[in-house]
């Protein structure tokens, strides 16, 4: 402090402690000096005493005794895990991956629909037709702009700019002129959201013509040559997907069924620690999209406290799945090598453009180290229970990865 406090008669740093002690208080020395020494003496204290804090410890007091102070300090430990739920050979039903002929029919004719030509009609329109119109929307005696378009084609039955604008074209045919009550769509300036009246005239029905499905529309469409070409590669393709979806439903649901059998209770340090880090989080990914908390809450009707209630409620899971892990992994042997950490960096690295050296640097720098190395082990106590469990569809067959 005799750096920092002009002591008239002494140059920076050279005033007797009495002096310096006179100016700034006795008490304010007492609470610097605390501030300044507690913290090593506490890490030193957890360091000796074996333990391995879960959160940063808590002074709770700080007393007088002979000859300096003793201070009482809260260590929030990691919570273990007494007993895994059974997990081998444990069942999960999810969604059958089994492709039938009528999924590639339909992914085909959504093809064909995408293909499609529009062919002027003389009929009525209904769904699946397009009708060309032109539309004015009008509030009283005044005409509203925002609702006004001129040559706009239209699915009829399906949802329009405007809303009600499909549903009206049903049965009406070249000529027609239909009104309705709408509103202008929100965003469209000043006038989002404005009541308005619609007049919609259809200047042309036009009806979708399918290409016919052979080898030369094949052909010409896609990388095959042959429509039973085509045909193998999208059930296979189909398939590929349905088992990745069955997988993550496999690992949700297993993971869900564990985590409600585990006897397990959290200190409410690590929840608040770990809610903390999830507002943190997210509050980083919306900065990363040039929004602020603020605005979140505008958009989505939240209020703060719903905000940090759902963060806790997060955080509970992201504590109970890491611990469930975390006993999974040492109940198997599994561990995490110096050369699978090398292989991760390298990877990191490369998809982050870096050098290898770079990266670890940064990591090493930003504390990373060992939460990569508990990301990698977490995940592969997730293979290793889904290696164990056994998934059936809803008629019991079982389903090969």
């Amino acid at each position: 402090l005799s750096r920092e406090v002009k002591v008239k008669g002494f140059r920076p740093g050279k005033a007797p402690q009495r002096l310096v002690e006179a100016v700034v208080g006795a008490e304010t020395m007492r609470r610097e000096a605390i501030d300044e020494a507690l913290p090593q003496a506490v890490t030193s204290a957890v360091k000796e005493a074996g333990l391995e804090p879960a959160v940063s410890p808590r002074v709770t007091a700080v007393r007088d005794s002979e000859g300096g102070l003793e201070a009482d300090v809260r260590v929030t430990l990691w919570p273990e895990v007494a007993e895994l739920p059974a997990y081998r050979g444990r069942r999960i039903v999810v969604a059958s991956p089994a492709v039938g002929e009528g999924d590639v029919d339909a992914h085909i004719e959504r093809m064909r629909t995408r293909y499609a030509q529009l062919d002027d009609v003389d009929r009525e329109g209904g769904d699946g037709d397009y009708d060309l119109v032109d539309v004015r929307t009008r509030s009283g005696d005044s005409e509203v702009a925002a609702g006004t378009a001129t040559d706009l084609l239209v699915e009829v039955g399906a949802g329009g700019f405007l809303e009600g604008l499909g549903e009206a074209l049903r049965g009406k045919k070249a000529g027609d002129i239909v009104e309705f009550a709408t509103r202008v769509p929100e965003g469209m300036g000043a006038e989002g959201g404005q009541p308005v009246e619609a007049r919609v005239l259809i200047k042309q029905v036009k009806a979708r013509r399918l290409p016919e499905l052979n080898d030369a529309w094949v052909d010409e469409v896609s990388e095959f040559g042959t429509v039973a070409e085509m045909r193998e590669s999208l059930e296979s393709e189909l398939r590929r997907l349905r088992l990745g979806a069955a997988r993550v439903e496999l690992e949700e649901r297993l993971l869900d069924q564990m985590r409600d059998e585990l006897d397990l209770r959290l200190p409410a340090d690590l929840i608040d620690a770990e809610a903390d880090a999830v507002l943190h989080r997210f509050a980083h990914r919306l900065e990363a999209r040039k929004a602020t908390i603020e605005q979140y809450l505008a958009a989505t009707g939240q209020t703060a406290d719903m905000l940090v209630a759902d963060a806790r409620t997060q955080a509970v899971l992201n504590l109970r799945t890491r611990l469930l892990l975390e006993a999974v992994a040492r109940e198997e042997g599994i561990t995490v090598s110096d050369e699978d950490l090398e292989g991760a960096v390298a990877a990191l690295a490369r998809e982050a453009g870096v050098s290898p050296a770079a990266y670890r640097k940064a990591l090493e720098e930003g504390g990373g180290g060992k939460a990569l190395a508990g990301d990698i082990l977490r995940r592969r106590a997730v293979d290793r229970l889904l290696e164990l469990a056994e998934a059936v569809d809803a008629d019991g067959q079982e389903i090969e990865f």
